[in-house]
């Protein structure tokens, strides 16, 4: 399996996805080599290395040296080469692309030693791996679309590049894994990709890793915390949450907004509450841990999530386990398996601040997606998904 994050090196919930997938297979037996690139002296988790799950199954993670970074462009990562400075040019690619054609090569030697029945990789920086490993090997390949260049731009701002190499995985794949039906269907429209190659493997949660949090913000009592989490970046319409405080705070003045995440938008964001003038109620946290993702949520009245173009969106799970009412933008795959949220189209800011004043003014609104929320996601565990993709590789195998 090839991906480009997992915890603890994650940023969005492609990594969350794949820790989940992985250790779902493992339960039911399979053995995993996930391969991810790793930049050096980055945290390691705990128990990563080698990991046995309910006495069957293994987990063995091969990190590769690399530069890599989630959600990186290539300007990130020349940036990120000019910072670090010295020898870091002699040790790495020279843009983006050098760098995942280094990676590349470096999962094509590990193809050579290791003993696999097939391929699993995970979006566009893994596929070309996948597809020479594919070529080594002879083995299937499997690739898993969690999000495309088209959903992440839209589709006036495509890299062409980046396209051109989703479009070559998904056409070299034998199979390939969607994580929601609109997805799906983006695939086969944009992409050219043939219905019946298709699987729809939904995203879960795991509610173990949700429930030993406490509280973890302290305000006014009087005041209800609105809260945007994610990515800053337009794919998640963070600008639309801001017009959306606007509206709201014409009516209510004890409300705050809270902007928890990192992107390229941040500072257009800023300027945007401060030409509102709310940027007394708005606030940015920047980049923020998994352990205070989660007391930020159980602080949350509601949780919006304005995406443009989300192929599903776990963070809309990780809410409803915690209990956060939930509004959540129409143009979400989640929604696809979900019921009790409120939903809106991400351009409708008037209907979105009207959700929002509801749920923070109506307690029973309030109340009943809170709890009918839970019990939405409470089983939603990654044993379904891992499940699924079993299946896949059965029968791909002919087992």
């Amino acid at each position: 399996m090839l991906g480009w994050e997992f915890p603890p090196v994650s940023r969005g919930g492609l990594g969350r996805a794949c820790h989940g997938l992985v250790h779902g297979l493992a339960k039911k037996g399979a053995e995993i080599t996930f391969v991810v690139p790793v930049f050096p002296g980055t945290k390691k988790g705990k128990g990563v290395k080698v990991v046995s799950a309910c006495g069957v199954g293994k987990i063995k993670l091969k990190e590769i040296i690399s530069g890599l970074s989630p959600y990186e462009t290539d300007e990130d990562y020349k940036s990120m080469l000019n910072y670090k400075g010295g020898n870091i040019k002699s040790l790495y690619g020279r843009s983006l692309w050098g760098e995942v054609e280094r990676f590349t090569k470096n999962v094509a030697l590990i193809a050579e030693g290791e003993d696999f029945d097939l391929i699993h990789a995970h979006d566009w920086m893994a596929f070309e791996a996948g597809i020479k490993a594919k070529e080594i090997s002879g083995k299937p390949l499997i690739v898993q679309v969690h999000s495309t260049e088209i959903d992440r731009t839209g589709a006036n701002g495509v890299n062409q590049r980046v396209y051109d190499t989703e479009r070559r995985g998904i056409h070299m794949a034998d199979r390939v894994i969607t994580v929601s039906e609109m997805e799906k269907d983006r695939i086969v429209h944009h992409y050219g990709a043939p219905k019946e190659k298709i699987d729809v493997v939904y995203n879960a949660i795991n509610a173990e890793e949700h429930k030993n949090f406490s509280r973890g913000l302290h305000i006014d009592k009087h005041k209800k915390i609105v809260l945007f989490l994610g990515r800053v970046t337009i794919q998640k319409g963070p600008d639309y949450f801001i017009d959306a405080a606007k509206k709201v705070l014409d009516y209510n003045k004890d409300t705050v907004f809270v902007v928890a995440g990192s992107g390229d938008m941040t500072s257009r964001l800023i300027e945007q509450a401060s030409h509102l003038g709310i940027s007394d109620r708005v606030f940015f946290t920047g980049y923020i841990s998994d352990e205070e993702i989660q007391k930020l949520m159980k602080s949350a009245s509601v949780l919006v999530m304005p995406s443009i173009s989300e192929p599903f969106g776990i963070v809309a799970l990780e809410a409803m386990l915690n209990r956060v009412p939930l509004i959540v933008s129409k143009q979400s795959g989640v929604v696809e398996v979900i019921n009790h949220c409120m939903k809106v189209d991400f351009w409708d800011v008037d209907e979105m601040a009207n959700k929002i004043l509801a749920t923070l003014h109506y307690d029973p609104l309030g109340d009943s997606l809170s709890e009918n929320g839970y019990m939405d996601v409470y089983n939603m565990n990654w044993d379904y998904p891992a499940e699924s993709c079993k299946g896949i590789y059965e029968t791909m195998l002919g087992l």
